[in-house]
């Protein structure tokens, strides 16, 4: 336990859990080799990994150089800045060394307003390209034109892109360090997805310029969200889904399409259009009519499925709920087709065998047990009685699965348990995908596995060798947590993390 304030003496490397040789002498580098700094160090111990946030913050006193006075003043006497400093350095190598280059970022840590909304998000983003609107457009029509192209615009929205991802990402992980309150996860899925919606919208006024360099652009082109970020449930990396609608859907409209997918792919993730219809062979951009006759006429079980997360995201947002508007009812009539069952089970067999057999156990997404066991369920559920239950047309998972469980659908002790080992599983591959930004989805191995998962904190029980989900600790019948075989002894005593973390006490 960390000593009172009555006690004066440092606690040695060794107890702040810092096996690095040259820590002592980072922290004499640091000015904190003293019993004075005692409340830092043993935050400095809590952070996902001591060593690596250690060695992180010299190279920040390096590079912010004068102002390191002024961080190191706000380190001891903010615990709130104090905690997103140390859970950001301490869980993300790659959001680290993008405050590093750039330190003047750090500032940014010090906000203490709320996360932003989606329209102030997109205002950011815009700026960073000083982006005005196109003249004469529907004020709903996200349609801007950017002053800058080329790489220097790639570079401007890379960097605006991951000084937000930052912020968010500080705030999600100072409770790792400090008190903050939890993100839940379902508040960090959406703003990921506000954040991609104002990106896409600044690499869609960046390909304006490009495109029309001398000249206003005409017609009407939506950008269709599809998957999780539709769905306003999105990683910190993942590839976006999109489907364009054009009026007309001529050459310039898809030019305009496809230089927002290439600024896009390039400054912030991959923007995938292969849901449009016939794929990759079919044309970029259809007119609303076209999409309609092909959903009459061709569309697989697998596609209506996919319409689940539609949503409009940028560009003409008018066009876009018309698209949505026209193609939700044959969504719900989905479930009345031939082998409608047949066609979802298999598709789930086909993506469960294409992983690789030996990393099966480790996948947290497409392995047995994994997220999309949990969504594949939820889907067919919502397809089968969303035709009659309008309750049920949700977009997010954990919205559809409480919508499933209040209908009677799910019990409730499967509703919960869903919904908890769900939410567990995607904060795990939130905390995966930190590290060094990378898009993955696989446990490490226990032979590899860093000490800074980042994922401590949250839970005293996770998934099996597997990557089944527990569901041990949501409340049984009675309102008492479950107890499994895969939990610590606390979880039987409702101490986990639960969707209510403000009314439920973290180990």
């Amino acid at each position: 336990m960390p000593p009172t304030s009555r006690e004066v003496r440092r606690p040695g490397a060794g107890r702040l859990g810092l096996l690095d040789p040259a820590a002592d002498e980072n922290l004499e580098l640091l000015g904190w080799a003293n019993a004075e700094s005692v409340d830092v160090l043993w935050a400095l111990s809590r952070a996902a990994d001591p060593d690596w946030t250690l060695r992180a913050l010299i190279r920040l006193r390096e590079a912010v150089g004068d102002d390191w006075t002024e961080v190191d003043a706000l380190i001891r006497a903010d615990t709130t800045f104090r905690g997103r400093l140390f859970g950001l350095l301490g869980a993300s190598d790659a959001l680290g060394d993008h405050m590093i280059s750039r330190p003047a970022t750090w500032r940014l840590l010090t906000d203490t307003a709320p996360l932003r909304s989606r329209d102030d998000l997109i205002a950011a983003m815009l700026a960073t390209v000083d982006a005005v609107k196109v003249p004469g457009r529907a004020d709903d029509d996200l349609l801007y034109r950017a002053a800058v192209t080329g790489g220097e615009a790639i570079a401007r929205l890379r960097d605006g892109y991951r000084d937000l991802i930052m912020i968010l990402a500080a705030r999600d992980l100072a409770e790792l360090v400090e008190n903050e309150p939890t993100l839940p996860y379902p508040i960090v899925g959406a703003h990921l997805a506000d954040l991609a919606d104002a990106a896409l919208t600044a690499a869609l006024a960046v390909a304006v310029a490009t495109v029309y360099p001398d000249s206003e652009p005409q017609g009407r082109l939506a950008v269709v969200a599809m998957g999780k970020c539709g769905a306003r449930e999105l990683n910190y990396v993942s590839d976006v889904d999109v489907i364009f609608v054009a009026e007309p859907a001529d050459g310039p409209s898809a030019r305009l399409a496809g230089e927002m997918m290439r600024i896009g792919s390039a400054a912030f993730f991959d923007v995938d259009a292969a849901l449009r219809p016939e794929g990759k062979a079919g044309s970029l951009t259809r007119t609303l009519e076209s999409h309609v006759a092909y959903y009459k006429r061709w569309a697989k079980t697998w596609e209506f499925q996919a319409m689940l997360k539609a949503r409009p995201q940028t560009g003409d947002m008018a066009l876009g709920y018309e698209y949505l508007a026209a193609l939700s009812p044959m969504v719900w009539e989905a479930a009345e087709r031939e082998d409608f069952v047949q066609d979802v089970q298999e598709m789930r067999r086909r993506v469960e065998e294409n992983i690789a057999p030996a990393l099966r156990d480790r996948e947290l997404k497409l392995g047995r047990g994994g997220l999309r066991d949990v969504e594949f369920a939820v889907q067919l559920l919502q397809l089968v009685h969303g035709r009659t239950d309008e309750t049920l047309r949700e977009r997010s998972t954990v919205d559809a699965l409480e919508a499933l469980t209040a209908g009677g659908y799910v019990g409730r002790d499967d509703g919960a348990n869903f919904t908890a080992s769900y939410e567990f599983l995607r904060l795990l591959e939130h905390r995966l995908q930190l590290r060094r930004m990378e898009r993955t989805h696989l446990l490490p191995r226990p032979t590899t596995r860093r000490r800074g998962d980042g994922s401590r904190g949250r839970r005293t029980c996770g998934p099996t060798a597997t990557a089944t989900p527990p569901g041990c600790c949501a409340p049984n019948s009675s309102g008492s947590p479950r107890g499994c075989g895969g939990c610590t002894p606390s979880c039987s005593t409702g101490r986990c993390w639960t969707r209510s973390p403000a009314s439920t006490p973290r180990p």
